[in-house]
């Protein structure tokens, strides 16, 4: 099975070898047919600790690293 790639924007960088990354999906309401937008947050691996807040990056999923880091950064979108 293919690994997820994701495309969201650093909103912290705070951490050592680790950015927090908000990814937002648009989708339709199924009854309203509104266009409705979620986020979510996601916790990615940053080796070098050159990705800083407001980078545009993609994210792909990896083995767990810590408790809460299971995405590691591919490239800045």
């Amino acid at each position: 099975m293919p690994k997820r790639i994701l495309q969201g924007v650093v909103t912290s960088d705070k951490n050592e070898q680790t950015i927090t990354v908000l990814v937002e999906r648009r989708f339709k309401h199924p009854l309203l047919q509104k266009t409705v937008r979620k986020s979510k947050k996601y916790r990615a691996h940053d080796a070098e600790n050159k990705f800083k807040v407001g980078d545009s990056v993609r994210i792909e999923e990896c083995a767990p690293i810590s408790k809460t880091k299971r995405w590691t950064v591919v490239t800045e979108a």
